[in-house]
């Protein structure tokens, strides 16, 4: 090739190293609500990271507009608009729509079950994706995993809870099934969504509230008006969110916008969990400092609560097939990740978290 062709092959190299993917692909913009107000940063701030990435991803081709709860629908109303159209996309804890049906509960968290790794494991290897999948497309819903907040804090107390008589009659913001569970131990649980707890808690309307843990509870300033702390949240010992969309709108997707997505959603799935664990310490000694006096449920309560839910289970799972087999599923798998994890994970915390403060 002589030096006048190479000097045009190298004219044509500019035009060619932009991506004809990329001219080729649609502008795309999606509304999404999430289940949060601003205040709770980890939880809106996922959904923003998600939203910012499927934009980097896409060369600002596809682009999430994030709304706070309940700027567009109550987060009660989240799952209708999803399946309506009215909505693009959601991200929300799938336990907020037990009243639709028990077997969105497993998915987001279930009393006494899988921690956060556990889950991880149940959803990619154990056919929990399979099975939340089958169900949302029920609701014309196409969902990703997309956070988790780690074991959570049993809530905040305005007395001391000493054992189950203190339980009765006790009105507890606590959502999803462990609600049904601790009104089956004397409770009156309310499904208050989250930025309402505070005022709720203030007026009385509450006697005692769960959210989240140390980082989230101070932020919402909790312990103005609770001041005993509880741990540990039997009934989240993790808790997972989704990132929901309208199938419809997710099937009219491009291809590399829809991996797009998922990527996001799986960086997210990830990164939660990390940012709790790092800011939720500090937080907690915070809150310690500021008044909060820390308990841990007496082992009556947690005993009388695990019978409970055993006895839950079974009679969800006698009236709803579905429930029926998501159980049959996820329980099997508990019990493998429980026996494993008493071997090493927990025979190393048991120690190691003592002897950090005792052994000299």
């Amino acid at each position: 090739m002589n030096r006048r062709a190479l000097l045009g092959a190298a004219a044509t190299v500019p035009a060619l190293a932009t991506p004809a993917l990329a001219q080729s692909l649609p502008e795309v913009r999606w509304r999404c609500q999430s289940a949060f107000p601003r205040l709770f940063d980890v939880l809106f701030g996922t959904a923003e990271k998600i939203s910012q990435r499927v934009s980097v991803l896409t060369e600002g081709k596809f682009r999430i507009q994030l709304f706070p709860a309940p700027e567009i629908v109550p987060v009660g109303g989240i799952v209708d608009a999803l399946q309506q159209g009215s909505l693009e996309c959601a991200h929300t804890a799938s336990y907020y729509y037990v009243g639709k049906e028990p077997g969105f509960a497993p998915f987001t968290a279930f009393p006494f079950g899988l921690n956060t790794r556990q889950m991880t494991s149940w959803f990619r290897f154990g056919g929990g994706n399979d099975l939340a999948n089958e169900l949302f497309r029920d609701y014309n819903i196409t969902a990703f995993t997309a956070g988790d907040t780690g074991a959570q804090m049993g809530g905040w107390f305005r007395e001391e809870i000493p054992d189950l008589a203190k339980v009765r009659g006790l009105k507890f913001r606590i959502p999803g099934l462990a609600g049904q569970l601790f009104q089956r131990l004397g409770a009156v649980p309310q499904n208050v969504a989250p930025g309402d707890i505070y005022s709720a808690l203030e007026r009385g309307v509450l006697d005692a509230v769960e959210f989240v843990g140390p980082h989230d509870d101070e932020r919402a300033n909790y312990v103005r008006v609770a001041r005993f702390y509880y741990a540990p949240g039997f009934w989240e010992p993790g808790a997972r969110l989704h990132f929901m969309t309208n199938s419809r709108a997710y099937d009219a997707l491009p291809d590399p916008y829809k991996a797009a997505l998922q990527v996001a959603c799986g960086e997210a799935d990830a990164e939660m969990v990390a940012r709790y664990d790092a800011l939720n310490p500090p937080a907690l000694r915070r809150l310690i400092a500021a008044g909060a006096q820390l308990r841990f449920w007496p082992r009556p309560i947690l005993e009388a609560a695990w019978r409970a839910n055993e006895e839950q289970i079974a009679e969800i799972g006698r009236n709803n097939a579905r429930f029926k087999k998501i159980m049959d599923s996820y329980l099997p798998f508990r019990t493998e990740m429980f026996q494993w994890f008493r071997v090493a994970e927990n025979s190393y915390d048991n120690f190691a978290f003592t002897a950090a403060q005792t052994v000299r």
